[in-house]
């Protein structure tokens, strides 16, 4: 049984397309397949002096902790700091990655592997330093995900394309995320890379797809594994009810 722990910079992936994440997911990825969760711990930032002063603030504020609690994270607060900069512009800052390197590595001699939610390339060294503890580390990013960090992870999965995580509206339950591969550009098609998520872990599936079934301008994009797309999947009926991805249109 592989011993899994759940580390989430919270503020970074709030301000970096994670706002409204599921926690109950993260919870389900981690215990799927031959894993168990040991330790779930989220880094939460919170403004005291608003916490004292908007009661609307506030009541938000702990609901959301709350959730997380349910979800079984354990809650670390770093509290916001206010001051003035050099150039007498007021600052506000709340940075927790200290909180979570430490607790990561006094934690990963339990674990086998590391669920690090975050985009911060500040977390290299931590990433190497729990891999020479013998931990596996995985990190699941949104926007603006440091390039070195996905190198230096084990793994790196884009937060877009797991099933869930974010939440979607309702006019849009029907359509799935994904990444184009093979895409052979001189005859328009190639295949969609998404995932499903069941008790036996994330599955990869494919789909075909020719780019006439596309929204986008220019079909070059179709050649970079980073840009995700999202579509609806159809048994075409005037190609011998072939399944395909259609409705192809860019992540907004």
């Amino acid at each position: 049984m592989l011993k899994t722990g759940i580390y989430v910079d919270a503020e970074n992936i709030r301000l970096s397309g994670g706002y409204g994440m599921r926690y109950d997911v993260l919870v389900e990825l981690a215990n799927a397949g031959n894993s168990v969760l040991l330790r779930a711990n989220s880094y939460v930032a919170e403004d005291r002096s608003r916490t004292k002063e908007d009661d609307d603030y506030r009541l938000k504020l702990y609901r959301y902790h709350d959730i997380l609690r349910q979800c079984g994270f354990k809650v670390i607060k770093k509290y916001v700091k206010h001051f003035v900069d050099d150039e007498g512009i007021l600052t506000t800052k709340a940075n927790a990655d200290m909180d979570l390197a430490i607790d990561a590595l006094l934690q990963a001699r339990n674990l086998d592997r590391i669920i690090l939610l975050t985009g911060d390339g500040d977390f290299i060294r931590l990433v190497l330093a729990l891999q020479n503890m013998g931990c596996r580390v995985d990190v699941i990013g949104f926007d603006n995900v440091s390039h070195e960090l996905k190198e230096a992870a084990d793994s790196y999965l884009s937060g877009f394309l797991i099933p869930g995580l974010l939440p979607i509206t309702p006019e849009k339950d029907n359509r799935r995320r994904g990444v184009s591969v093979n895409y052979n550009p001189d005859r328009g098609f190639g295949f969609m890379r998404y995932y499903r998520l069941t008790r036996d872990g994330l599955s990869t599936e494919t789909v075909f797809f020719h780019c006439s079934k596309s929204s986008v301008a220019h079909d070059n994009v179709f050649l970079d594994s980073a840009t995700i797309f999202e579509f609806s999947i159809i048994q075409n009926p005037d190609n011998n009810n072939r399944t395909e991805a259609t409705d192809i249109s860019l992540l907004e």
